[in-house]
């Protein structure tokens, strides 16, 4: 048994295959419906609307429907698509054991039911209605199935009879247009709808029908021979014979003719009821499972017992075979199993370029490929019969058949082939003969016993793997053993092709070792888990090591070269064998899909399969194959997806770009192999999509194709934020270049005022810059005015802008200070009138103390630019291999020279020119401006008209904007890359929010401790916080009269700078935590509980801030943490006992202090205390719990506790003497509970309590969700988070 599948669930009692898909149906006892995909072992749907077990399950051939009956007398159809029930059929008064759709929907939409009503039942469920019901048998009828071809019913009841019915008198009615559905004759019990109502036609009729059953279906036969109720028959699906299982523990074959049934034999083995038989679909066998747990086959031509499968602790109930592959499924009481009895894999090897030798049933043939013709693959050359050796060998489909086919590739004078099963616990049989004569003039097979496969390892010698000792044994052609040789490793349990002479590929456990049989060494290793078989390229330079979810690529030396995984099942593979002196490609098969694999680690599929092949051998786009019936074939594939991989990993560019530019690539894949591997370039030329291509040519640079797709995306985006991410984008690429000018036409298309601005002072537009400062003026935006203003050292406009907007103060200042007397003169008076003074502005700014005095001051004018041109010199973008080669080809054509990255697109006239009158939105407003600025300056459509000409190639012969043609002059100057700043690599290399403190980020780092413990009041946190900032850098001196440099200081530069990777170094450690629980530790042991909880809340506010750096450090982090929770909650207990004048209460809280997780010394002071109080009040019951745990510390025994320990012997003695309580304690210790942190009471189990999202401390109820825990004093309480992150 070959188990493909097993699952656990309740009691499966229905099972169905899937005529198309790999999903099973299974019908638990617990009344739910599991559909299975048996090839990956996921559950697909489920549906539960039956009420009861469901004891029949069945898929229907060509529709998306499932129909099901259950014990609660319901027969359902499902729509496994739309996941619902579709309608109810209803007319079973009791459990409903089968149903089946027929065999041939499209002409009968009938559905046929079982019940323990002792009748059968025909639907249609086209018209949701009861076609006949089926009377005769008179116990619970077990099964019911449909013939697969004829008019046929056959049904298994408990009183002991199969009977066989006859559906002929249905069929010519129902497709000769006799009377309708509902009445006359037919005796159908009303038309039942998806309610389960009846409908039309004669009542009586109805009745009689329902008693009687009606003369469509007949009984053809009823089959007597078993002794108790049968629960299952079955027919063959080709031959007249029938198989029924009864509880009297046998199994009855029987035959049918025209007019009689008889029993051909009785099948005896099981050792208890039998549950379920059938026929295997493909072979001569039928299979049958039973309550003794054990599944059995049975050769049917023989009648004997051939194999057995058992099962510990299950019995089986149900059989169901598939319709078209060699799969059956059994049902148990724990679950189910998709299983085969033989393997489907033809055994076959290749020999030589040309020739392929496969065993089809018992005879070996050889596939010669070189003469081909006619659509076919090539010629079979009958070899020899191969002989049947042993008992399990003489029926097939068993496992009996030959598994693994050796060719000698070290004898070129003849013919010798080791054909090796696993009959008998393995063995091989030697086949000769002459290369000339085919198949006539074979010498007899000598045989012998092996383990696995036999392998040649030369001329005339070849290695078997003895299955006792696990030694290689070395046979000569005769069959003569001549050498043994120990393994290197034991547990070896395969021998494979070692891919030249001498050389065996052992498989020991998961790994694969190459050895010598010589020198007997290995010569190399490998992992390689769940090894089935291995392939090596033609020129013997690499093998392919085919697992059963994988594959590995390794040298001859067994290096490992690549390795890739597969989610399911790997059949068989090949090496393309197009250039056989250099194969590089290996194909292989799935069971659903043709892949490939490069030595590079690059994979892909190349097709889909309908039904599983195994690969022979790859010739440029076709596929040599066989399928499980041994058949040859050969599938068109299409590799060119692989060359095109295969061509660019090994640098062959001239074959590269002429597949570029004839082959059909494309699709998301090929662009994204090429990006990753950084060729950005190349996939423009498969990509028009605008937004794809605008991100291939941002990656590689091109900003004149990113332009070209920038204004088509522009013109399709619906929204404006879609827009603006795009000219963002451009904008940044080109200003990482140094084009500004493509700079400044993305800020203008995203109407980015400020950094518009900004780029003019830069560039050193003056002219434009005042522009900006009038727009900022229509616009109202007085920040932007006065940036402006000052960017152009404008100080009356500055002036004007502060006074407009209420500054006055300032405005009078700026104009005193920059000697505006008349604008200072009137703000004086503009001040003055509002009641208030000038007098002592000018002193807070010039102090008259000369020690004050503020020196150096000057007039704020921009910088004048140091590079004045066009365009700033931009850094060259690189060309590829692929470029300069095009660049190489196209020069050879006689094209004349064109760089990739170089058109004489004009960028500016490429959008429409009523954009460019609408550039801003404010249109209007600049006609309507009584400065005249769109009249005199021309607004912004002058500068991007300006723009435009600048970037024409008209005024610039070489293209300066990206620097590809040639290298500017020694002079000129490089803008270098821009790198990033420590603090924003914190930010991004950490989820703590301790990094992100020390980046100066303290929004995120609040946004962080709210989204991991709910902190919400920070105030607490704060001296923390910004201890965290001011630990993470340090400050150096500068030269004279310049300021100091502030230095990161990072946690992981030991070995050298970390770069990108930075992280900062954090003030708090530790030791830091460690040294206030101790603090707090002594504060409790002397009793200064204010102090201690100073300490333990202290330490709560730096646990959120520490950066643990290791897994043990974390664990000491949360146990900290717990501590302080324990011992926060333990004092604020005793300040409540303090306060407590209620003997009763002050009881309580004794108990409850005992409670908290103390130290052991601080548990005795607890206890003690508690004793005390206890006894105090009378309270002698709790009073003597008290004392034996006191008496019951380790601590106890120690001599300077020997007082302690009298005392609280005698309490003990005194309180078991009165044992009683004087009050009534809401205290119970025998039950365990959490205190309430707000109310101080226990909180059991049972109750329905929240926690704090920190320290956990917990709360009775909802009372306090989502307020600040009273423990730890920031975090919200009853807010699921993901707790306490420790580490970065």
């Amino acid at each position: 048994m070959l188990t493909k599948f097993e699952s656990k669930s309740a009691r499966v009692k229905g099972l169905a295959f899937h005529p198309v898909r790999p999903w099973v149906c299974a019908s638990l006892h617990n009344g739910v419906i599991q559909v299975w995909d048996y090839r990956v072992g996921t559950v697909v749907d489920r549906f539960e609307e039956h009420d009861g077990p469901v004891r029949g399950v069945d898929f229907h051939l060509k529709e998306p429907l499932l129909v099901s009956g259950g014990d609660d007398y319901k027969v359902k159809v499902w729509d496994y698509k739309l996941r619902r029930c579709l309608f109810t059929l209803l007319g079973h008064l009791d459990y409903i054991r089968t149903v089946q759709f027929h065999p041939q929907p499209i002409s009968f939409p009938w559905i046929l039911s079982a019940s323990d009503d002792q009748t059968l039942r025909l639907w249609d469920f086209h018209t949701r209605s009861c076609l006949s019901v089926l009377t005769g048998h008179n116990h619970y009828v077990m099964c019911a199935s449909f013939h697969s071809s004829e008019d046929l019913i056959v049904s298994a009841s408990l009183d002991q009879t199969v009977r066989v019915w006859d559906t002929t008198g249905l069929r010519k009615k129902q497709m000769g247009g006799g009377d309708s559905m509902g009445g006359g004759s037919s005796g159908i019990a009303g038309m039942i709808g998806a309610n389960g109502t009846g409908g039309g036609g004669n009542p009586a009729l109805n009745v009689q029908a329902e008693l009687f059953g009606t003369n469509d279906v007949v009984v053809k036969y009823v089959l007597e021979g078993h002794d108790r109720g049968v629960n299952w028959a079955a027919f063959h699906p080709t031959l007249p014979l029938l198989a029924s299982a009864a509880d009297d523990r046998q199994v009855k074959l029987w035959r049918m003719s025209e007019t009689k049934a008889w029993e051909v034999d009785t099948l005896r083995g099981h050792a208890n009821n039998v549950s379920c038989c059938l026929f295997h679909p493909k072979h001569e066998l039928i299979v049958s499972n039973s309550e003794d747990r054990s599944i059995r086959v049975w050769d049917v031509s023989k009648r004997v017992g051939v194999q057995t499968f058992r099962r510990e602790g299950d019995r089986f109930w149900i059989l169901a075979a598939h319709r078209t592959q060699n799969l059956l499924a059994a049902g148990h009481d724990s679950g189910m199993i998709v299983f085969k009895l033989d393997r489907e894999r033809p055994a076959m090897c290749t020999a030589g370029p040309n020739k392929l030798y496969y065993v089809r049933g018992r005879e070996l043939f050889c596939h010669d490929y070189s003469r081909a013709g006619n659509g076919q693959s090539g010629i079979d050359i009958p070899i020899t019969s191969l002989r049947r050796v042993g008992q399990q060998s003489q029926t097939d489909g068993i496992g009996s058949a030959p598994r693994y086919v050796s060719y000698n590739q070290h004898n070129p004078t003849e013919g010798n082939i080791l054909v090796c099963s696993d009959v008998d616990g393995g063995c091989y049989e030697l086949v000769t003969f002459s290369l000339s004569h085919g198949g006539g003039s074979v010498t007899d097979g000598k045989v012998g016993s092996c383990m696995g496969n036999a392998i040649f390892l030369g001329r005339n010698r070849f290695a078997v793997l003895d299955r006792h000792q696990r030694q290689v044994i070395v046979k000569n052609l005769q069959n003569e053993t001549t050498k043994r040789v120990q393994p290197p490793v034991p547990n070896v349990n395969a021998l494979m092709e070692g891919g030249a002479s001498g050389r065996l590929l052992l498989r020991a456990d998961d790994r694969a070792i190459l050895f010598e049989v010589q020198s007997r060494r290995a010569l190399g290793e490998l992992n390689a888990p769940k090894l089935k078989s291995v392939a090596w390229s033609p020129d013997g330079s690499k093998v392919a090591l085919i697992l059963k979810y994988g594959i590995i690529i390794a040298d001859r030396q067994l290096e490992q070269l690549c390795s890739i995984s597969d989610t399911v099942r790997i059949k068989s593979g090949s090496w393309d064998v197009t250039d056989s002196s250099n194969s590089e490609m290996f194909v292989y098969t799935t069971l659903n899909h043709v892949k490939y694999c490069l030595p590079s680690g690059d994979t892909g599929t190349i097709r889909t399969l309908d039904n599983p092949i195994y690969t022979t051998r790859v010739v440029e786009d076709e596929m040599y194959c066989l399928d499980r019936e041994a058949r040859p074939k050969i599938i068109s594939i299409d590799t060119t997806e692989a060359r095109f991989k295969l061509a660019l990993h090994n640098k062959r560019y001239g074959k590269v770009m002429e597949m570029v530019r004839h082959s059909r690539l494309c699709g998301r894949v090929i662009v994204a192999y090429l990006q990753s591997k950084g060729f950005p370039e190349v996939a423009l030329h498969f990509v028009r999509e605008p937004k794809t291509r605008f991100s291939l040519a941002l990656a590689c640079g091109n900003i004149e194709a990113a332009m070209e797709s920038a204004f088509a995306l522009e013109q399709n985006q619906t929204s404006p934020e879609g827009s603006r991410e795009i000219w963002n984008e451009l904008g940044n690429e080109a200003l990482r270049q140094g084009n500004h000018q493509v700079v400044e036409m993305s800020y203008q298309r995203t109407k980015d005022f400020d950094r518009l601005s900004f780029l003019y002072l830069l560039t050193g537009d003056m002219e434009k810059l005042r522009k900006m400062l009038k727009i900022a003026n229509m616009r109202g935006d007085s920040m932007a005015r006065y940036h402006n203003s000052l960017m152009l050292g404008d100080a009356q406009e500055r002036v004007k802008v502060l006074e407009e907007t209420g500054n006055l103060s300032l405005a009078y200042v700026c104009a005193k200070m920059h000697a505006l007397e008349e604008d200072a003169e009137r703000i004086q008076v503009a001040i003055e009138t509002q009641e208030k003074s000038v007098e002592g502005l000018l002193e807070k700014v010039l102090s008259e103390d000369p020690a004050k005095k503020r020196s150096g001051g000057c007039l704020l004018q921009p910088p004048t630019p140091i590079f004045r041109a066009n365009n700033w010199p931009t850094l060259p973008v690189q060309k590829t291999t692929l470029e300069d080669l095009e660049a190489a080809e196209a020069q050879q054509n006689g094209e004349p020279h064109k760089e990739t990255h170089q058109t004489t697109t004009n960028a500016a006239q490429d959008y429409p020119k009523e954009e460019e009158e609408d550039d801003f939105g404010d249109a209007d407003l600049m006609e309507d401006d009584d400065l005249g600025f769109g009249d005199d300056d021309g607004g912004w459509d002058d500068d991007l008209d300006d723009f435009g000409d600048e970037l024409s190639p008209t005024k610039a012969p070489t293209d300066e904007m990206m620097g590809m043609q040639e290298v500017l002059d020694d002079s000129a100057f490089q803008m270098p890359p821009a790198g990033r700043p420590a603090a924003g690599c914190w930010v991004a290399n950490s989820s703590h929010a301790a990094d992100h403190l020390a980046a100066g980020s303290a929004s995120s780092a609040m946004q962080l401790l709210n989204r991991q413990i709910a902190a919400s009041d920070f105030s607490v946190l704060k001296t923390s916080m910004i201890g965290c900032y001011l630990g993470a850098t340090t400050s150096l001196p500068g030269i004279p009269g310049s300021a100091s440099m502030n230095v990161p200081i990072m946690r992981n530069d030991s070995n050298g700078h970390p770069g990108a990777e930075s992280l900062p170094r954090t003030y708090l450690k530790l030791k830091h935590l460690v040294a206030g629980v101790r603090s707090g530790y002594r504060a409790f042991q002397g009793g200064k509980f204010n102090e201690a909880k100073t300490a333990f809340t202290d330490v709560f506010t730096k646990i959120p801030l520490v950066v643990s750096e290791s897994k043990k450090d974390a664990n000491e982090v949360k146990e900290m943490l717990e501590i302080c929770r324990e011992y926060i909650t333990a004092i604020r207990i005793k300040a409540a006992m303090a306060e407590c004048k209620d003997p009763a209460r002050s009881t309580e809280l004794s108990a409850y202090f005992t409670h908290c997780n103390l130290q052991p010394m601080h548990l005795l002071l607890a206890l003690r205390s508690a004793m005390g109080t206890a006894f105090k009040h009378k309270n002698y019951i709790v009073a003597a719990s008290f004392a034996r745990r006191l008496l019951e510390l380790p601590d106890m025994n120690s001599e300077r506790n020997a007082d302690l320990r009298v005392k609280a012997t005698k309490v003990l003695q005194k309180s078991e003497q009165m044992a009683r309580n004087e009050h009534t304690l809401n205290y119970n210790e025998s039950t365990s509970f959490v205190i309430d942190c707000k109310a101080l009471l226990p909180v059991y189990n049972s109750d329905v309590s929240t926690k704090c999202s920190f320290c956990g401390s917990t709360y009775a109820g909802d009372s306090m969700k989502n307020k600040v825990c009273l423990t730890c004093g920031f975090s919200a309480v009853g807010v699921n988070t993901l707790g306490l992150v420790t580490g970065s």
